[in-house]
């Protein structure tokens, strides 16, 4: 596969700044992803054009901010390529030491954003996002702090994940009347098994000039190939590890999503590619969708999802996957408990 062609580049919202048509999560940095193991995926996806690096505080409790920093270093130049994207919000160290490092008050957003420029080792951020919403905070509040930090030069854009329309709506109002700066794009949840943001999110973000970054977009493995109702379950694998049972989104694998699943296997065969590729590009192919969020634990799970860029979803692709999950529907929770009350809970 060649470099991404600067054609295939995707305006970040109304910013006019380009990003790659997938965005590089780094939440496993670290992690399940070992820090030589990770440089070798950041550079691979470099190597293809890839300039959006998404990663978060919270991720490792800092190791991934901690390893991206570590790897600028070592690849003098490569930050001015790089599209870097980090969040704020979940509690950071112990909550009964530091009640005020978590949520969306401007104490925790500055000394959040300070945090995360010391691991990073940078002098800013290109986006910094708000990682859920909190209505206990005023927006107002969660607004000026952020707009402090833009002004200072220490973030250069902002954004949200997983905020509902009318929270998006009311941000935007906010800050125009406040003359803050404001959020220009979102990232929600959004996968052929959770199709809810068709309904009011992405008509707003279409409407706004709101970038749209997804994330989960291939059910975080439950649409890989690994799961189907006809074979018998991996045996470690996300969904299936003991140690993950009662863990809250344990229960997105429902039976419905096997089905839905097994719809993806079939016609990523008819096409010649992976399950995995096939979601990805479906996601990447929705209107108002800037560039989905991949999350490679490995070289070959990159690999993979670079192969969906090659892949041209038909009309007939499409009628195909909406019988199988109505535009809107979804078969399976993405918004739930572990994320706090649902914007999107019927």
């Amino acid at each position: 596969m060649s470099a991404m062609p600067v054609t295939t580049y995707r305006p970040l919202g109304r910013t006019g700044v380009l990003v790659s048509p997938l965005a590089l999560g780094c939440m496993l940095w670290g992690k399940a992803t070992p820090e030589a193991d990770a440089f070798a995926i950041m550079d691979r996806y470099a190597e293809e054009g890839g300039n959006f690096f998404d990663t978060a505080d919270v991720y490792g409790q800092g190791e991934s901010e901690l390893v991206i920093g570590r790897y600028f270093r070592a690849r003098p130049g490569l930050r001015e390529r790089v599209v870097l994207a980090s969040k704020f919000h979940w509690q950071m160290g112990d909550a009964a030491v530091y009640p005020n490092r978590r949520g969306n008050s401007a104490y925790h957003i500055v000394s959040a954003c300070e945090a995360s420029l010391r691991r990073l080792g940078l002098d800013h951020i290109d986006l910094y996002q708000v990682h859920r919403p909190v209505s206990s905070v005023p927006i107002d509040e969660t607004l000026g702090a952020l707009d402090r930090l833009v002004k200072a030069g220490k973030v250069v854009y902002l954004g949200t994940t997983t905020f509902a329309a009318w929270q998006l709506t009311e941000a935007w109002y906010v800050a125009r009347e406040l003359g803050y700066a404001r959020f220009v794009s979102e990232q929600p949840p959004y996968n052929l098994l959770d199709r809810r943001i068709e309904r009011e999110l992405l008509p707003f973000c279409r409407t706004y000039g709101v970038g749209v970054i997804p994330w989960s977009p291939i059910g975080g493995g439950l649409l890989s190939g690994k799961y189907s109702s006809r074979t018998p379950e991996p045996p470690d694998a996300r969904f299936t590890r003991p140690e993950n049972k009662n863990h809250p989104w344990a229960k997105r694998k429902t039976a419905e999503c096997l089905a839905i699943a097994d719809a993806v296997i079939a016609l990523a065969a008819e096409r010649g590619c992976t399950p995995s590729q096939l979601a990805l590009a479906w996601v990447a192919s929705r209107a108002g969708v800037t560039a989905p969020i991949i999350g490679p634990r490995t070289m070959a799970q990159l690999e993979d999802n670079l192969g969906a860029l090659s892949l041209t979803l038909t009309e007939a692709d499409h009628a195909r996957l909406d019988a199988v999950v109505a535009p809107g529907d979804h078969v399976s929770p993405y918004y739930e408990a572990d994320f706090g009350p649902s914007p999107y809970r019927l």
